[in-house]
């Protein structure tokens, strides 16, 4: 079976490094924060050129401290949009606000700017803008309408780390930007790990304080500022008592630190991370050239974008499942990102939508398909998919 994806090789291809950091970090005696975390942490900040980055437990996590640190809570109104991996909104609701959807772009399949302005209400504290399948959604269109409304802007780059849009970096386009680095991502780890950058000074301390508790100095100016304190904020009169800043607790926070184990090993892999996505695109220009069955509809990247291609998504003209089941017997995996939007999902079913409100995002999910996208595909396996597709009769 050809897989949708496999980690398996990327890590052959660096076991020794790999290998080698791994044992590093066992034998140091060293597994929480240190050194192998502040070096990624500076590694990847420089990487997407940006002045801060916090690592920590999860992508899902990195959302929730983002939000946090924002100061948004219950009551708050959060827009993001209907067509994501639940952790997105899920966050929203975690932190006590309500996650208000609107619908995606037909072409890019991200956030539709047009749709966004009419989502606003007096309560809307911030908008979370989802680059999906590795292509950015359209940032200077949705920062100019947030910030004319003094809301944050909040990416969810957790399937875009390394994607440009209009030659930077995503995760330095809003405010506060969160990665996920789950193993299958373009930038995985061996476990859950995600990463919270930003150029904001106030909202990176936020952070700090979020992922350990809500403690020490960070926590302590982290509260000021939430309180409209933070001018008269002083950290030398803070008195410890001659015992640990972390036995201080100001907020209400977090046990969610990234792990020295899968810092030292995402050290490793993140000088590779341009060439693993370039492979991506290299991929993906084979499938747009050769796959010529009218039958599916191929990704279209934006003219300002440069796509990292987490997946290859298609839109099928018809059964997806049959397809599916066409594809497995031809020995091919396929995937399916995401069959059911955010509006949809029985968890948010006290927000009132219903089927229809976003005719987009609904028809992705009833027709969205991926098939094999990873760098280590080998020429004969995409040949192999190519094939199958175009012969596929439906």
């Amino acid at each position: 079976m050809i897989p949708v994806m496999n980690v398996q090789r990327q890590y052959a291809s660096l076991q020794d490094e790999l290998d080698k950091a791994a044992l590093e970090v066992l034998h140091s005696g060293g597994y929480i924060l240190g050194s192998k975390v502040s070096d990624f942490e500076n590694a990847f900040a420089k990487y997407c050129g940006a002045k801060y980055a916090v690592g920590v437990g999860n992508g899902t996590d990195a959302l929730v401290m983002a939000l946090l640190a924002c100061g948004i809570g219950a009551g708050d109104e959060v827009i993001t949009t209907a067509m994501t991996f639940v952790s997105t909104a899920e966050a929203i609701a975690q932190v006590g606000a309500r996650p208000v959807f609107v619908d995606i772009d037909p072409v890019t399949y991200t956030m539709d700017p047009k749709k966004l302005e009419n989502a606003f209400t007096k309560k809307t504290k911030a908008v979370i803008p989802v680059h999906i399948y590795g292509q950015a959604a359209d940032m200077d269109a949705i920062c100019e309408i947030a910030h004319e409304r003094g809301a944050y802007v909040i990416e969810d780059c957790a399937q875009a780390a390394g994607a440009r849009y209009k030659s930077y970096r995503t995760c330095t386009l809003g405010d506060i930007a969160c990665v996920s680095f789950f193993p299958t991502k373009n930038l995985g780890a061996a476990g859950d790990a995600g990463i919270v950058v930003t150029n904001n000074e106030d909202l990176y301390k936020g952070v700090l304080a979020y992922r350990v508790h809500g403690s020490g100095i960070n926590g302590a100016y982290t509260y000021a500022r939430l309180h409209g304190q933070a001018d008269s904020f002083d950290e030398n009169k803070i008195d410890f008592h001659g015992n640990l800043p972390k036995y201080y607790n100001y907020l209400v926070g977090f046990n969610s630190r990234l792990d020295a184990l899968q810092a030292a090993l995402l050290s490793v892999k993140l000088p590779h991370l341009d060439s693993w996505n370039e492979k991506r695109r290299q991929i993906a220009a084979i499938y747009d050239e050769k796959i010529d069955n009218d039958l599916f509809v191929k990704p279209t990247v934006a003219p300002y974008n440069e796509h990292i291609f987490y997946v290859y998504p298609l839109k099928i003209k018809g059964d997806r499942s049959k397809f599916r089941a066409y594809m497995e017997e031809k020995g091919i995996a396929t995937g399916v990102y995401f069959p059911v939007p955010m509006h949809l999902q029985a968890c948010f079913s006290d927000l009132g939508y219903k089927a229809g409100d976003f005719p987009v995002a609904e028809d992705l999910a009833e027709h969205g398909v991926t098939i094999p996208m990873f760098p280590e595909l080998t020429d004969e396996e995409i040949n192999a998919v190519v094939e199958a597709m175009n012969s596929y009769k439906g």
